[in-house]
């Protein structure tokens, strides 16, 4: 008797064993058609991430380690670095002069401040995101630690403390320098630590922002996100695209970094290398909306 119990409870075990082999199985068949779902995309886009903003899980991978550059995303560091650096938003600081030559001669993206202006900090991070001015990321640089350089250092340390261990920054800009390197990966984890903090999400999903009233622009310069300017539709099935940076240099081709909400959960996606430029169709916006329409 006592030896049937046992086969009984042997049998018992092997079948407890062999559904949870079945189960774990059928996990990695789901993995696998997912895989299978999020190449039949089609990126345009050497290179893309999308993760859940909220549990950090990655659900698309497209060479996410491959190094690249990043361009003006590079300026969503530019701006956590310089908040977490300048707690007085309404801080005014001096536009310098010496720094418009370098922009000039990069034929570099700004926002329209000009020498001597006296600007608050809010509305340099509003010029540094909105229409990527290479003038408001200097100047905050200038601002923070008294020299572009040295910000430069703040930015690496702040990579570090992240670990975004495939980054290495040499400018606030974005502007191209073959040192200076990011990767997808280590971009989201950028973008995702930024978006905690209130000033940068309310910067980061602006559509446009009207600046202060200075001693060159009594009625303050209207920026428009360069984003938001040239997105097809913010609408996606069961959500919509809530803010974004773009980038481009001739090397790191069409960047994005983006969020999203859909059903209820928030999104974020970015991408480096699509072809084109800025008077192409927008490559990196039309993988943005693929694949928030489709890959959940």
């Amino acid at each position: 008797m006592k030896k049937r119990k046992l086969n009984l409870r042997v049998k018992l075990v092997m079948a407890l064993l062999v559904l949870c082999l079945l189960w774990i199985a059928n996990l990695f068949i789901n993995d696998d058609r997912q895989q299978v779902t999020q190449a039949e995309l089609g990126l345009f886009s050497e290179n893309a991430i999308l993760v859940d903003l909220n549990s950090g899980k990655v659900l698309l991978d497209k060479q996410s380690e491959m190094e690249i550059y990043p361009a003006s995303l590079t300026k969503m560091m530019t701006a956590i670095v310089a908040i977490e650096n300048l707690p007085d938003l309404e801080q005014r600081i001096t536009i310098p002069s010496a720094m418009f030559d370098k922009i000039r001669a990069e034929n570099a993206s700004v926002a329209g401040f000009v020498a001597q202006e006296q600007v608050t900090v809010r509305d340099l991070l509003y010029g540094n995101l909105l229409p990527s001015g290479a003038d408001a990321s200097i100047s905050l640089a200038i601002a923070v630690s008294g020299s572009e350089k040295g910000f430069v250092k703040l930015m690496n340390d702040k990579a570090n403390k992240l670990g975004m261990n495939d980054t290495h920054f040499m400018n606030a800009t974005g502007l191209q320098d073959n040192k200076h390197f990011s990767t997808v990966k280590d971009l989201s984890k950028l973008l995702r630590y930024a978006l905690q903090d209130e000033t940068f999400y309310k910067v980061f999903t602006a559509k446009h922002y009207t600046t202060s009233a200075t001693n060159v622009h009594p009625d303050g310069i209207t920026f428009n996100s360069s984003m938001f300017e040239k997105l097809p539709s913010t609408t996606i099935e069961g959500g919509t695209i809530l803010g974004g940076k773009t980038g481009y240099t001739d090397k790191a081709g069409l960047c994005l970094a983006s969020l999203a909400e859909k059903d209820g959960k928030q999104y974020i996606f970015i991408t480096t290398g699509a072809p084109g430029d800025h008077n192409t169709e927008q490559f990196h916006m039309t993988d943005a909306l693929s694949v928030y329409n489709q890959i959940f």
